[in-house]
């Protein structure tokens, strides 16, 4: 993540909150977790410093390449789009401040879900969070008491159990997913299936947006 390579004036902007560095924006049907199956409108911001092998967004890990975008300026483009829920995702939003988005969205009757890593702390006001932590930079601690939804990728067998390392750490009414790494689907499902089955508190989660062809 290119971060530090924003002007003095850019980062003033970003420090803002006003001003984020937005890959794309699309209305699409989200195909993950606990809100599967249905419309919402996607904010994707650059930036990552996680850097997991197998991202199937690489592109956003640079924030320096995607244009800063005013915050007030996304209303025109929510305006026509029926659904109310708007999921911000990255790269990793909580790099940055995102109170003025959160504010903004809620001022305007929207709800605001949040995918993230946990890798840093958070700020903005959510309707839902989705934690799904990585192993290159852990969750802060701080942030596993907040999360709604636990999403762990399933990579390879190793993970079952840091898997089950990371649902002690979350709130008893946080929903437990386990999805396979989508390169790894034909041999990550069939363990993932006998295992929820053996662990029924674990729910298996699929990206099937990818099965719909969609974004």
């Amino acid at each position: 993540m290119n971060v530090k390579n924003q002007t003095k004036e850019q980062q003033t902007l970003l420090n803002s909150g006003k001003f984020l560095p937005i890959m794309e924006e699309f209305y699409t049907i989200q195909g993950e977790g606990d809100k599967a199956g249905k419309p919402a409108y996607f904010i994707r911001i650059g930036g990552c410093d996680v850097g997991c092998h197998w991202c199937d967004v690489k592109e956003s890990w640079d924030a320096s390449i995607h244009p800063l975008v005013e915050v007030d300026s996304i209303l025109d483009k929510l305006k026509d789009i029926p659904s109310k829920d708007v999921v911000i995702t990255g790269g990793e939003p909580t790099i940055y401040n995102l109170d003025y988005l959160c504010n903004f969205l809620h001022r305007n009757h929207y709800q605001t879900y949040l995918e993230t890593s946990g890798a840093h702390p958070f700020s903005g006001r959510w309707n839902w969070i989705c934690l799904s932590p990585k192993k290159n930079i852990p969750p802060k601690p701080e942030v596993y008491s907040l999360a709604h939804e636990l999403k762990i990728i399933i990579h390879n067998k190793n993970d079952f159990m840091w898997a089950e390392e990371h649902a002690e750490l979350v709130n008893s009414d946080c929903k437990l997913f386990l999805q396979p790494e989508w390169s790894k689907l034909d041999q990550m499902m069939p363990l993932i299936v006998d295992y929820v089955m053996g662990n029924p508190k674990w729910n298996v989660s699929l990206q099937t947006h990818k099965v719909m062809h969609i974004p």
